[in-house]
């Protein structure tokens, strides 16, 4: 029996499908390619603003780059005022190369460079101090003007968690801080926490909260909170998800392949997105009193927070042309033209479970791009198959389950991966091969037309 996870419908993509403009793109670059739709980041980000509005919170949303290298996203932040989280050199140097000022820059990560501290500093980011000798590196920083630093605190909840300052070290940090004079300015506290639960978000916020008002006292700046990312992305339907869960196993993929449930990405969230934010805010920390964003107005902190996949909902897929199909035992293997590196779920173990449309190969006389409009063939009607990549490893496939095609795919087809910006399209690149990394396509429709440019990075 198929297997299918259809991802919610998007009008948009559909007309994008439509348009032929994607075979035209496949035939120049002779590859496999990613689209992005910036407008959709826009709008993403105006949603996670309005959650903050409608609750009355001071707060600021900083862009996780590592969610995505293209470049149009930076631009993006930097036309509308918005941060960005970066967590090397490298992607400092690239947001900066867009426009974005380094007072609109937050540094996370752990151990940071000295190269990337010291840039950080002299550019007036904000650095998310990870260890008590972090700090001390920062605080012998040849700066023209104090440090901007928050103390990141590791998360009670998740004892395991390799990053922060616990609470005998934030208590060191604190008075280290204060006796730092105008080298430093202490502005808050941060964390980050794995998963996508609201409570826990909520408890430790509200924790934070009450040690800015201990730094307070100590006479430190203190006014704002970061509580990362961690805002889910829905991608299907509840029923579609729920029936996924329990019909899948080792059958349903090539090889007898077996997952464990648990490490699929969550691909249906009931709250996800700015509507995470609200219940975040709308929290009660600890589960009794005031809400946290009652407690954020009380006390005069501002809260920051950093999505990357959130803000790339919707925002670009992933497009591949077949170049082959081979029959096996009830199902068949489709070969593409990139490789799963391209779809970065496999680096985790795990698979990207939305399914790809299917984009017929050029339409002949009487049909249409939505597909054949003439007598049925032996390739019309439903064809399992699998979809491997164009490597000569046996594992490179970029979906181990049998997807449900409506027909047998042909040479010249595409398959267009939906929803893969955010952590999928770039995450894991590389140009095994020698195959070249696939272009990234920024797509505009304005005037009834698609127009579309290369994404433009920056020369190194």
């Amino acid at each position: 029996m198929a297997l299918t996870l259809p991802p919610h419908p998007d009008p948009l993509a559909g007309r994008i499908h439509r348009d032929g403009l994607l075979h035209d793109l496949s035939y120049a670059f002779g590859g496999p390619f990613h689209y992005l739709l910036p407008e959709r980041f826009d709008a993403n980000l105006a949603a996670f603003r309005a959650a903050l509005a409608e609750a009355g919170v001071e707060g600021r949303v900083y862009y996780a780059k590592k969610a995505n290298k293209a470049a149009v996203f930076a631009e993006r932040c930097a036309g509308t005022g918005a941060g960005v989280d970066v967590a090397s050199h490298g992607e400092l140097r690239e947001a900066l190369g867009h426009g974005v000022r380094g007072e609109d820059l937050v540094v996370t990560g752990p151990a940071k460079a000295d190269r990337l501290l010291r840039t950080a500093a002299l550019q007036g980011s904000l650095i998310a101090v990870d260890s008590p000798d972090e700090l001390e590196r920062v605080l012998e920083l040849d700066a023209p003007r104090p440090v901007r630093v928050l103390l990141r605190r590791h998360p009670p909840a998740q004892p395991r968690s390799r990053f922060g300052l616990d609470g005998e070290q934030l208590d060191a940090a604190l008075l280290r801080c204060a006796a730092a004079g105008d080298r430093l300015r202490m502005e808050g506290f941060s964390f980050h926490l794995s998963g996508y639960e609201v409570r826990p978000r909520a408890d430790l916020a509200g924790e934070l909260v009450d040690l800015c008002r201990r730094a307070r006292a100590l006479g430190l700046r203190a006014d704002r909170i970061s509580i990362g990312g961690g805002f889910a992305v829905d991608y299907t339907a509840a029923g579609h998800w729920a029936a996924f869960l329990a019909e899948q196993g080792p059958g349903h993929y090539h090889a007898d392949r077996s997952f464990t449930p648990g490490d699929f990405y969550p691909y249906h969230s009931p709250v996800a997105g700015a509507d995470a934010l609200r219940a975040v805010l709308a929290a009660r920390p600890g589960g009794a009193g005031a809400t946290l964003a009652e407690r954020l107005r009380e006390a005069g902190v501002a809260l920051l927070l950093e999505p990357g996949r959130a803000l790339l909902d919707r925002a670009g897929s992933s497009v591949f042309r077949v170049q082959g199909v081979k029959d096996r035992a009830g199902y068949g293997i489709v070969t593409v033209d990139g490789t799963s590196l391209s779809l970065s779920e496999q680096w985790f173990n795990s698979e990207y479970l939305p399914d790809p449309a299917l984009l017929p190969a050029e339409p002949a006389v009487g049909e249409s791009p939505a597909g054949p409009t003439g007598p049925p063939t032996a390739d019309d009607g439903p064809y399992r198959a699998c979809v491997g990549g164009a490597s000569c490893l046996d594992s490179d496939l970029l979906s181990w389950r049998k997807i449900a095609f409506p027909r047998r795919p042909r040479i010249g087809d595409l398959l267009v991966y939906p929803n893969t910006a955010g952590y999928q399209m770039d995450s894991n690149e590389s140009p095994f091969h020698d195959l070249p990394l696939p272009p990234k396509v920024v797509l505009h429709g304005r005037g009834g037309r698609l127009r579309w440019r290369l994404d433009q990075r920056p020369a190194v």
